[in-house]
């Protein structure tokens, strides 16, 4: 686990939440060594209380030409922030910038990832911010790594609604603020099937969250976890290690979030004291499309949440899916922000821990 003194954890976790339940609970973690894996339900409590956004604030962006988004991955550059998203136009998926002043206006800027021809990723890629700063209220800047910014993505060769097989690729840049093409690796950097596959990614792999550990909890500085699809068509979250970013390893024989029906995916990893905590969807496994979250106190090992869903069906605009998150704190509210599809169709909406004032419905 993340080492610290007690005093200088003690100091951040009183600036991390008013709530002194919540840091005495991760305080005892630090205290105990947290030499077990299973998160304690004191602790899935606080973490609860200090990550769920009852208040739904309404929708953010739609496409102008009426095309389904999907997929929100919100970071921090140059005093601005910025949101990555996939646009599906019914031939596949381009993924698109956004960006605001304040996370509720959001200006669509433009392609960054868009179709190309005769490539292993042509009609389908889907990209997602990777090496962020995990920390809970943060910078949530994203970090660089050889000098550049970097994205996963979701990339296939076949038309249509996320057509199988799908791969993991990956893309870089010098600017992650320009409305301009990321430049891409020439070749997946993981792949369904093959002999090192697990076998709940047999058929896909989607969405994916790369995380930078520089105390290298599991022996390799980049951790990546996504979710893949077997023959039925169940998804389930595994992770993979790296040291360069390019050359991934698989980790461990078994999912580390297993629901065993539906679909548990689109992780998105942050750290709350020294609580890892990762924000995913599920759907068909419980009534409906929700954001639920997992707890970790070596990032191999998850306890699963069975409280409230952070986010449920509720509104017009979110009544068959809300699902799909991208969670941060921002001067002492948490935004959550997540794929809603409802009457207004396939939407990113946000809600919030706290009502604001200004209300987009």
């Amino acid at each position: 686990m993340y080492q610290r003194s007690h005093t200088v954890y003690h100091l951040f976790l009183v600036t991390l939440s008013a709530s002194s339940l919540f840091a005495a609970s991760l305080s005892a973690i630090a205290e105990t060594g947290k030499s077990h894996t299973e998160v304690s339900e004191q602790v899935m409590r606080d973490i609860y209380e200090e990550v769920k956004t009852p208040h739904k604030h309404g929708i953010v962006i739609k496409h102008p030409d009426g095309h389904s988004v999907d997929c929100p991955s919100v970071f921090r550059h140059n005093d601005r922030w910025h949101m990555l998203y996939i646009v599906f136009d019914q031939k596949g998926y381009e993924t698109w910038l956004a960006s605001s002043d304040d996370l509720l206006h959001w200006e669509t800027r433009g392609r960054v990832l868009a179709f190309r021809e005769g490539t292993w990723d042509q009609y389908q890629a889907a990209g997602f911010a990777a090496l962020q700063d995990t920390r809970w209220g943060g910078s949530y800047a994203l970090t660089t790594h050889d000098g550049k910014y970097w994205m996963s993505y979701v990339g296939g060769a076949l038309e249509g609604y996320e057509t199988d097989p799908l791969s993991i690729g990956l893309a870089w840049t010098l600017d992650p603020s320009a409305a301009a093409p990321w430049e891409r690796l020439p070749e997946p950097v993981l792949k369904p099937g093959g002999t090192d596959a697990r076998d709940f990614e047999t058929v896909t792999l989607y969405k994916s969250n790369i995380i930078h550990d520089p105390d290298k909890r599991l022996r390799h500085p980049y951790v990546m976890y996504y979710n893949g699809k077997d023959a039925t068509s169940t998804e389930r979250i595994g992770m993979a290690i790296s040291d360069n970013m390019t050359t991934w390893k698989r980790h461990g024989k078994d999912p580390v979030i297993d629901h065993h029906s539906g679909i548990t995916g689109d992780p998105q990893v942050v750290r709350i004291g020294d609580v890892w905590v990762m924000f995913y969807f599920g759907a068909f496994w419980q009534p409906m499309a929700f954001d639920n979250f997992a707890c970790s106190h070596d990032l191999e090992h998850w306890t699963d949440w069975t409280g409230p869903h952070l986010i449920e069906p509720s509104e017009p605009w979110d009544e068959q899916y809300a699902h799909k998150p991208w969670v941060i704190k921002h001067n002492g509210i948490v935004y959550h922000f997540y794929c809603a599809v409802g009457n207004e169709g396939r939407v990113i909406a946000l809600a919030t821990s706290t009502p604001l004032a200004a209300d987009p419905k």
